[in-house]
């Protein structure tokens, strides 16, 4: 398996006027949130296979816990990739906050095997036509990331959200496995993935009984 893992950043957007449903989990300490991530990565690290790629989406204030999470739970944390978003805000008096961080790690090593070759930073907005998710990622920009499961590989995204992820997976030929902990959001993941399925024998597995 290969892991793209989220956590929503809420810094950029917090004075942007929206209607779109918040989600759980966002007011965590450092110490709290850090104990329940080292958990989740834990677990990941033991269902992942050899050379998997985890991948967490995070905010400055919180990129230093994060990379001890990573560590903690075994990955080796293996860099810190920008994504720098153009049409944020300016901020009077000093810059913009423009930069999401994803910090990555790898099980024992990168697969070196493979004819992979993927940016060290990425540039582009967030959606902002048809956007259903507070913190939606560019599905262009999780396509390339996605890439880091080889194909026909699983993809698994337990902060799943409005299903970015899911998409881009499926759209570069992986398998896809989210887990969403609000109410809301699993109805507008489920849409988006249906949308994305051309095979009549391809069903999409709901939440268990």
């Amino acid at each position: 398996m290969s892991y793209t893992l989220h956590q929503g950043d809420a810094l950029t957007v917090s004075n942007s006027a929206h209607d779109l449903q918040n989600f759980p989990g966002e007011n965590r300490d450092q110490r709290s949130y850090r104990s329940w991530l080292t958990e989740l990565l834990t677990e990941s690290y033991r269902a992942a296979t050899e050379h998997a790629v985890a991948m967490i989406f995070t905010d400055w204030r919180q990129e230093p816990t994060t990379s001890d999470a990573l560590q903690m739970a075994g990955w080796t944390w293996s860099g810190t990739i920008p994504w720098i978003k153009p049409s944020s805000r300016p901020r009077k008096g000093g810059p913009k906050q423009d930069s999401e961080f994803i910090i990555w790690g790898v099980k024992g090593s990168l697969d070196n095997t493979r004819d992979l070759y993927l940016p060290g930073h990425y540039i582009a907005s967030q959606p902002r036509k048809g956007r259903v998710h507070i913190t939606q990622k560019p599905v262009e920009v999780m396509q390339q990331l996605v890439q880091v499961c080889p194909e026909g590989g699983t993809v698994l995204d337990p902060f799943t959200g409005s299903g970015s992820t899911g998409v881009a997976a499926l759209r570069e030929g992986r398998r896809f496995v989210g887990v969403e902990l609000s109410a809301h959001y699993p109805d507008v993941a489920e849409e988006r993935l249906r949308a994305e399925l051309t095979k009549d024998d391809f069903e999409l597995a709901g939440p268990e009984a």
